[in-house]
């Protein structure tokens, strides 16, 4: 009972996905014994489900976060996973599943409402008493509402994408990570060299001419077009990436781990998936993006400084465009300015 509810306490003192799920699966792995505990995430990409191994633990050994080798990879196809995929499709608490080789799998959906984009897997040798699965169902409920609160709190009202003070936390723990691989440890020539092939990206969206569609048709479909924007976002970036509503019209996007070749072809694809869109009522609406390489050295303000500048271009230069900071500035077409405080756009 004693570590049950050190487990709890612990839990529930986290404000951060991250270390809510290290404490759900060192809670779970403790008192269950389990030989391997995982969070997976359950992706959905054009109309297909994906499992990715989000964090772990073995027994006898630390709980980690997860980062795939390759950054573009969705993960495994969820009907690699039958038993899983059974139970996320008849809207099941649960499943179990025993291999040939005798080990048991049992999985627990986190759901919220009608989604299930989380579930835990838990390896074991042996099968479960009612006791221990009454306890993993109550630690299970305990997580499930826990990261409904922190979804709440880390999400735009109207559009459900995360908001400004969750952009704030995600930017600089980037920047931290980024600086980690970057720091002078062996093998650090080989880490430069993939730095400079791909890169972290920030880019800061805002919708043309938005003020004219709140005068002309009113803010409910000014509302449905941040609404229906929001959705395009999602659907057109990678789901390593992480898309922000950063007030009013604007918003952002941090790409992670792709090149300038790629970046801009994404968020390409972003921005002509918008202009091909039929807007009810409305009609045709485009946005206006400007995007820069996210650096360890430099702080948040100069960052988002910067992509603004290069959007504040492509709106005065015709807008529906997208223009990266280091290209206007090599080209002459935008002077390199400290931060956005003193900026200069053209």
């Amino acid at each position: 009972m004693d570590s049950l509810l050190k487990h709890m306490v612990d839990m529930t003192g986290h404000r951060d996905h991250t270390m809510l799920d290290i404490s759900v699966i060192s809670a779970v792995q403790e008192l269950a014994r389990a030989s391997q505990t995982r969070v997976l995430t359950i992706m959905h990409v054009r109309g297909e489900q994906y499992v990715r191994v989000r964090a772990s633990i073995c027994a006898g050994g630390l709980a980690k976060m997860e980062e795939p080798a390759d950054a573009n990879a969705l993960g495994e196809p969820i009907a690699s996973f039958p038993a899983l995929a059974a139970c996320i499709a008849n809207n099941e608490t649960s499943a179990e599943s025993l291999s040939a080789d005798g080990k048991r799998t049992l999985w627990l959906p986190i759901w919220i409402g009608e989604k299930a984009d989380t579930c835990l897997e838990i390896l074991h040798p042996t099968p479960y008493t009612s006791d221990t699965i009454h306890v993993i169902g109550g630690i299970v409920s305990v997580y499930r509402n826990f990261q409904n609160l922190l979804d709440y709190s880390e999400r735009d009202s109207l559009t459900g994408l995360l908001n400004r003070k969750t952009f704030d936390d995600q930017l600089a723990k980037m920047l931290h990570v980024t600086a980690e691989q970057e720091s002078l440890e062996p093998g650090v020539q080989e880490r430069r060299q993939h730095s400079e092939a791909e890169k972290q990206w920030l880019a800061v969206v805002d919708v043309d001419h938005f003020k004219l569609v709140n005068d002309k048709f009113g803010h409910l479909y000014g509302d449905e077009v941040l609404i229906l924007i929001a959705n395009l976002l999602q659907s057109s970036f990678r789901s390593q990436d992480r898309v922000f509503r950063f007030g009013g019209e604007e918003f952002v996007v941090l790409l992670r781990s792709t090149t300038l070749d790629n970046a801009q072809k994404i968020i390409d694809r972003f921005r002509t998936n918008v202009e091909s869109h039929d807007f009810p009522q409305v009609g045709q609406v485009t946005v206006s993006v400007g995007f820069v390489s996210i650096s360890p050295y430099e702080s948040p303000v100069i960052i988002l400084g910067r992509a603004d500048q290069a959007l504040y271009y492509a709106k005065s230069h015709g807008r529906n465009q997208a223009c990266h900071y280091d290209q206007l500035v090599s080209g002459g077409l935008l002077q390199a300015v400290a931060s956005n405080d003193t900026a200069e756009f053209f």
